[in-house]
């Protein structure tokens, strides 16, 4: 019997696991779902290969290679749980963290009372050593080898094993930083080290130093994860090695092995994938500006494309932490399925943050849940099945029903105006995060589709499209399982940066050209590791450009070429383009304000084969006898109560089906509420296409 060869993508969210897998022989996809499991994330994980391997008849023999989105890192910081850290810094700078940054949240009107978040390090675990480097990277000072020494022994004596290293102008030149950690190595074996010229090599010594410490921070749980996963993969194959790759932040996936060394890399994982599969999807599609909206369990993710590639940014935060690696540009809001309705001290309603996410979950999952929560909502209004996956979890509506009662007396309210407040404040809290991706980047979000994913993304779609006048929704196929087949589309990437700030007038082009040749090695040399040919590397040059006195950078994708005059020219005309189109203006003209370059950046790129997006047959006869299941009172409107609403199942739908508001469309992993006055298109790739009648 000929072996199969099948890649698989799983994402782990915070209610469930979602699992793709693509047999690269026959070009088929396979899609499931199981419940996550907090306790113990690899569990879920493992539970997910087995469901998708008996679904499509294989054995653990068959996998060639598994790609993950994980929450591991994402979660350790959004929950605060970060384990005993040291730091260690160049002498006369142990209150950087304290000092931080002033940016104040939502500007100054409306923080009068607001103060600095916790440092991640307390001050008394801070220990500076001697030695010191100018900008350019000139020793100025030598490195106090005695204080390092000292350092060590005390971080030794009381029992903190993970720290991080932040010495003054280290991205200019890393020798005191090597001598450090070797130094580390020989009197504190047992610790975990982070050092920032491997972490982040780039200027601003505070979000250096706070991405080195949360890099750090997070090195031991992902570090324990990956091995774990390791290890029961091993177990399907009787140990032979299965390639794992882990999502990054940046739209890449590297090798678990690799990112044990740079965990930072995974904080948005989970999120990037997603915004890549819907990126991929909606470009197929026709549609060259999108918003994305992933709903989960817990939280909703919603990012920005444009002609096909979400927009990346080095400005992201997890929680309260900021990290200046790339990141495709996310908002996350506490606005999923699980999300918990309650009643504020000033007697208002709220939705979210917190979660019940899978366990206990909500009150309809009958595992212990206490509180109403959105699934509840939905579930009371008749805008989901009294079952999820197909039938595997079945939901109790009068659980539902009961806690929505109790919660709408406390507020003098009827039971419809309630569950329908509840979803009015999650759709206002969504509108709000996408206006963030949006709006507030100068963007008009009446030419945008929005396309929305996961299990819970799409059940407030029709209502996003009022609040915020958006062209109309695509709702892919298997919804659910966006994010775990976008995990299969993505190439492996390596990012690169060094901080050359230098004025266009004044720039060294040979020695520009020496860095980006010198960041360019790293990035060969890391696809080398990874396995791939030196005919498929490709890499992606991108420079932090600003006008002198600018305190921020746009970045300008540059090309191939070597560095000269026409090539720093080219670099300039890119910048002022970007930056009228961010900001509405530029000095082209003005030659009074300078160009200035500060860092250059090289991307390695080793390219994967990507599932096929196949087209779906026209579907024949009559609409409603071929694919209506049957009806449901639902309530969309308080005010109009419950109206009787036609079912389509998703599976029988075909290409150039049409069909109008109020109409419910269920899959295995999804429902779509179509609300009076939208009119639904399904495309030739079998997406949904929601848009209001005219």
């Amino acid at each position: 019997m000929t072996q199969r060869r099948i890649r698989i993508g799983i994402d782990t969210g915070g209610t469930f696991t979602d699992v793709v897998a693509f047999d690269e022989g026959t070009g088929e996809l396979a899609t499931t779902k199981t419940p996550s499991t907090p306790g113990n994330p690899a569990d879920g994980f493992i539970a997910g290969i087995e469901k998708i391997l008996g679904t499509l008849g294989a054995t653990g023999q068959d996998i060639t290679a598994v790609s993950h989105g994980t929450t591991v890192a994402t979660n350790k910081l959004l929950e605060g749980k970060v384990e005993r850290l040291g730091f260690i810094t160049s002498e006369g700078y142990e209150f950087m963290l304290e000092i931080a940054r002033q940016s104040v949240p939502d500007g100054y009107g409306n923080s009068y009372f607001w103060v600095k978040p916790d440092r991640i390090v307390p001050a008394d675990r801070v220990r500076t050593v001697g030695g010191r480097m100018d900008f350019e990277g000139h020793e100025l000072r030598p490195f106090d080898e005695d204080g390092a020494v000292a350092a060590a022994r005390w971080f030794k004596e009381q029992g903190i094993t993970t720290l991080g290293v932040c010495f003054l102008h280290s991205y200019a030149n890393d020798a005191h930083e090597l001598a450090m950690r070797e130094v580390l190595h020989r009197e504190h074996p047992q610790a975990v080290v982070s050092i920032s010229s491997q972490v982040l090599r780039e200027y601003r010594e505070y979000e250096r130093s706070m991405t080195t410490l949360v890099d750090a921070a997070v090195k031991p749980s992902v570090s324990r994860y990956v091995a774990n996963i390791h290890e029961r993969l091993d177990g399907f194959t009787g140990g032979r090695p299965i390639p794992f790759y882990v999502m990054k932040s940046n739209g890449g996936v590297l090798s678990a092995d690799e990112v044990v060394h740079q965990p930072i890399t995974t904080v948005l994982s989970g999120p990037a994938a997603g915004a890549l599969g819907a990126a991929l999807i909606a470009a197929v599609a026709g549609f060259t500006k999108v918003l994305t909206c992933d709903g989960g369990g817990t939280s909703t993710d919603v990012s920005v494309v444009l002609d096909g590639e979400p927009t990346l940014t080095t400005e992201g935060s997890v929680g309260v932490y900021p990290s200046k690696i790339p990141m495709i540009d996310v908002v996350t809001v506490g606005a999923g399925g699980g999300s918990i309705a309650w009643i504020s001290p000033e007697g208002t309603l709220k939705v979210g943050p917190q979660s019940a996410g899978a366990d206990p979950g909500p009150l309809c999952y009958r595992k212990g849940g206490t509180e109403p929560t959105i699934t509840d909502a939905h579930l009371v209004l008749g805008r989901i099945p009294a079952h999820l996956l197909g039938g595997e979890i079945p939901l109790d509506v009068e659980a539902a029903r009961a806690g929505i009662v109790e919660l709408a007396e406390r507020l003098d309210l009827d039971v419809a105006h309630c569950a329908t407040g509840i979803l009015e404040i999650s759709a206002w809290n969504q509108a709000n995060a996408l206006r963030q991706v949006s709006v507030k980047r100068g963007l008009d979000v009446r030419d945008f589709m929005l396309t929305t994913f996961g299990g819970s993304g799409s059940l407030l779609a029709c209502r996003l499209v009022d609040i915020l006048d958006l062209a109309g929704v695509v709702v892919p196929p298997n919804p659910g399982n966006v994010s775990a087949f976008g995990l299969l589309t993505v190439d492996v990437k390596n990012d690169y940066v060094q901080t050359h700030v230098a004025k266009h007038s004044a720039l060294d082009h040979a020695h520009t050209q020496r860095i980006l040749d010198t960041l360019t090695e790293r990035a060969r040399a890391a696809l080398d590791k990874e396995g791939f040919p030196r005919d498929l590397h490709r890499f992606d040059r991108t420079i932090d450009v600003r006008y002198f006195g600018q305190a921020f950078e746009v970045r300008v994708r540059a090309p191939e070429g070597v560095v000269d005059e026409a090539y720093a020219a080219d670099i300039a005309d890119r910048f002022h383009t970007e930056h009228r189109q961010l900001y509405g203006y530029d000095f082209r003209d003005d030659p009074t304000q300078q160009v200035e370059w500060v860092n250059l950046r090289v991307t390695g790129v080793g390219p994967i084969t990507r599932p096929e997006i196949r087209r779906i047959p026209a579907g024949e006869g009559d609409l409603a006898s071929r694919a209506a299941t049957g009806k449901r009172q639902v309530c969309f409107e308080a005010a109009d109560g419950y109206v009787e609403t036609v079912l389509y199942a998703r599976e029988r739908l075909g290409a150039g089906d049409t069909f109008h508001g109020p109409a419910i469309v269920e899959e295995f992993g999804s429902t779509v509420p179509v609300h009076p006055g939208f009119v639904v298109r399904v495309d030739d790739f079998g997406n949904l296409v929601m848009t209001k009648e005219a």
